[in-house]
């Protein structure tokens, strides 16, 4: 058998190891380009703009629409 535990974990003990399996909004911020929101660290899917630079080209913008 394997490793069984001594005693009950409490349910504070419990409920703190699991505060960290909660689900969070998305990171959105503001497109300095367009204006849209998008999710931080990525390119805008309205415009393609990252960073001051163009990214994703129109045609791979149309793409990722469908």
């Amino acid at each position: 058998m394997g490793a069984l535990p001594k005693k009950k974990v409490s349910r504070r003990r419990r409920n703190n190891r699991r505060q960290h399996h909660v689900l969070r909004p998305p990171q959105l911020v503001r497109c300095r380009n367009c204006g849209e929101y998008r999710l931080s660290h990525h390119a805008c899917l309205s415009c393609g703009m990252y960073r001051g630079r163009e990214v994703l080209s129109s045609d791979e913008l149309a793409t990722s629409a469908l």
